[in-house]
């Protein structure tokens, strides 16, 4: 056990001590450009009205939106005195801004005024996850908890239409939500939720009700499973690849891998990705796989080939989500460490990237044209100079 004398270093072991430390030699890198913000960031989704800003759900208890070309953060949504997990963009004209708070409530602004809306009630534990959708021409806002519940609601009301559990079984934590576009219509959405167990469910939602789809086995006719199950345990992230023809699942879990859930096997595993650790996030484009979690690295994956292509330095504490902007051009990630990064995904810069990370690797550092000769160093100079040679 460390016994410095900092107050940083009281009941840490030395495992924790050399974790700080490294994190704190790390802090210093640019790659990425970040942008520092003050608090922790917990998700981030696109901004609809600016195609080089993202809306941040922050710790501090407010969602932040930041121009990553400026570097402009002073626009802020403020109201609950709790952290923002997680935010969602609609309502009428799709103008409203919603975000899920520790504090149990939904809270919700106009995007353009800041100006604040209705508040909904009705979780018992943190609201992790949001999604607004439309339902028979209706604004509908859909919530999932810590409490294992779904809930659906009418937007412009505030009411709760109904409560989605898990008859069969237990459903923990919700972590995601997402709407397949592929098999809704206007007055029927199919939602698929991510939770804290290992099962993907999906659900048949209509403003008078729903259902609980069950499965089909491909290999197995008229045998059906209760839910998704292609995991170990939770699934973080959920995310329909609309830039595939067959719009499959792609998915990311504790377990350390991302998978893409194949939506012709009845969404059965076809590719699986190894990051590694907790995989928080993943995103696609029509070349790359992008995954980021508690591990601080960025990785990005040849689609067609699965192969790891690139990794991206810079974050030095667990990447929280990934959000893809410019069709593709590049990705934006957040992170616990309270940094923003953007990062290429044009693959000319990745391999700048890599050949910058071999030559280092092999101790080559690029060339700097040689000064003219300034006769003898000073004693001072001498003794810098026998110290750096010490410490290499």
């Amino acid at each position: 056990m460390n016994k410095g004398t900092s107050a940083d270093q009281f009941f840490q072991t030395d495992a924790e001590q050399a974790k700080r430390e490294r994190r704190a030699a790390k802090a210093s890198n640019k790659n990425g450009n970040p942008i520092a913000l003050k608090s922790k960031l917990l998700a981030t989704i696109s901004d609809p009205t600016s195609p080089s800003s993202v809306l941040i759900a922050e710790s501090a208890g407010s969602v932040r939106r930041v121009n990553v070309d400026t570097g402009d953060t002073k626009e802020v949504y403020r109201g609950p005195s709790a952290p923002v997990t997680c935010v969602a963009v609609g309502g009428p004209g799709y103008q409203t801004l919603f975000a899920g708070s520790w504090d149990k409530d939904i809270w919700s602004w106009d995007l353009a005024s800041k100006t604040p809306g209705r508040k909904y009630s009705g979780h018992t534990d943190f609201v992790k996850a949001v999604y607004a959708t439309k339902l028979s021409g209706k604004d509908i806002l859909i919530s999932g908890g810590a409490d294992k519940k779904i809930m659906v609601w009418d937007v412009e009301t505030g009411s709760r239409l109904y409560v989605l559990q898990d008859q069969t079984v237990s459903m923990m934590a919700i972590q995601d939500l997402a709407i397949d576009p592929i098999q809704s219509g206007p007055d029927q959405v199919t939602l698929v939720s991510a939770s804290s167990d290992p099962h993907i469910r999906r659900w048949h939602i209509r403003l008078d009700g729903f259902e609980q789809i069950k499965e089909t086995l491909l290999d197995e006719p008229g045998a059906t499973r209760h839910s998704i199950l292609e995991h170990d345990t939770t699934v973080y992230k959920v995310v329909f690849d609309k830039e595939g023809e067959e719009v499959d699942l792609w998915t990311s879990s504790g377990d350390g891998t991302a998978k893409c859930l194949s939506r012709l096997k009845g969404f059965a595993a076809d590719d699986s990705l190894k990051h590694g650790d907790h995989v928080r996030s993943v995103a696609v484009t029509d070349q790359w796989v992008i995954t980021a979690g508690r591990d601080e690295d960025i990785r990005v994956w040849n689609r067609t080939s699965g192969k790891l292509y690139c990794t991206l330095e810079g974050h030095y504490d667990e990447v929280t989500d990934l959000v893809v902007l410019d069709g593709g051009r590049r990705v934006v990630s957040v992170s616990i460490d309270g940094t923003v990064r953007t990062w290429p995904l044009d693959q000319t810069e990745l391999d700048k990237i890599n050949k910058e990370k071999e030559d280092k690797a092999k101790g080559v550092e690029e060339e700097t044209p040689a000064e003219p000769a300034k006769g003898l160093m000073t004693a001072e100079e001498e003794a810098e100079l026998a110290a750096l040679m010490d410490d290499d």
